[in-house]
């Protein structure tokens, strides 16, 4: 899967201040991504609470990337949740002809063990029309998706071909390079380790912050990739206040900030979401300024 190699970004739903979908907004996010360099697009990930959003509105958020990308970018879908059989059931009449891939969270809430977890996606594995990125984040599933069962996974199952691991652990995603399969990508989710987990051998990320300062972050992905160490961290330094700031009051009220500073789009969130406090965003706009 060399398209899902490098920077992808996960991308927001913009509200307008009613709280309806901007579409508007969302075209403008998905070209300046674009024009700044980024390899892939995630629409329907987390960061674009769409835990608020309705079925049609989900599917103006798919339409509305598909038309403003236009061919240009690989996109993968999310289709994930804690209702396994319903997770099939969406891949199976959802019209996915225009994406590459699937990206599937690890059951939240319901707390299975490693072997439910691995039940679960072999089961999805076994009906999915494309192929499938894992993604562990255990900070908002409650559970952990061990190395184990992640390896167990990508050598059993041909149409599970990566995972999204945002666990914050080095230690567990260096287990999980040295140990999946070499074709198996392992790509962060964690834009604070990003750096390190492509040079011990990730694939590269599905970043929150990539989305807000995509040019700086995807070429320090393509530098970690090259391996010119020296380089990429001069933009990892320059780039890690900001990841900081737009997660220190959850996400994604802290990457609309950013936006609503670029002039991309607005930084209405739904609730039980809320927006940045004043303190936060006036630290933000610095930081955009000054970048």
């Amino acid at each position: 899967m060399k398209e899902l190699i490098g920077t992808g970004v996960a991308l927001i739903t913009p509200f307008k201040s009613d709280f309806s979908v901007d579409v508007d907004g969302l075209k403008n996010v998905v070209n300046f991504n674009i024009e700044n360099g980024i390899n892939y697009l995630v629409v329907l990930g987390t960061t674009a609470e769409n835990a608020t959003l309705s079925k049609e509105e989900k599917q103006v958020v798919i339409d509305t990337v598909i038309t403003a990308n236009n061919g240009r970018l690989p996109l993968v879908l999310g289709i994930g949740g804690n209702n396994t059989q319903e997770v099939i059931e969406e891949m199976k009449t959802r019209d996915l002809s225009a994406f590459t891939a699937i990206l599937s969270v690890s059951p939240y809430y319901n707390k299975p063990t490693q072997e439910g977890i691995y039940q679960h996606f072999a089961a999805i594995a076994k009906a999915a029309p494309l192929p499938v990125i894992l993604y562990n984040v255990p900070g908002r599933t409650a559970s952990n998706m061990l190395p184990e069962t992640v390896i167990r996974l990508a050598n059993d199952f041909e149409k599970i071909v990566a995972i999204k691991e945002a666990a914050g652990d080095i230690v567990q995603a260096m287990k999980l390079i040295a140990g999946c399969p070499k074709d198996f990508l392992i790509i962060s989710g964690d834009d604070m380790i990003t750096l390190p987990m492509v040079l011990a051998g990730g694939a590269g990320v599905i970043s929150v912050i990539g989305e807000g300062f995509p040019k700086e972050f995807s070429q320090m992905v393509k530098l970690g990739l090259e391996k010119k160490v020296d380089e990429a961290y001069k933009i990892h330094h320059k780039i890690a206040p900001a990841i900081d700031y737009i997660f220190a009051e959850g996400n994604p009220a802290g990457i609309k900030a950013v936006f609503k500073k670029l002039g991309v789009c607005g930084d209405t969130v739904r609730l039980p979401l809320v927006g940045v406090s004043e303190g936060l965003q006036s630290k933000i706009d610095a930081f955009v300024e000054k970048f």
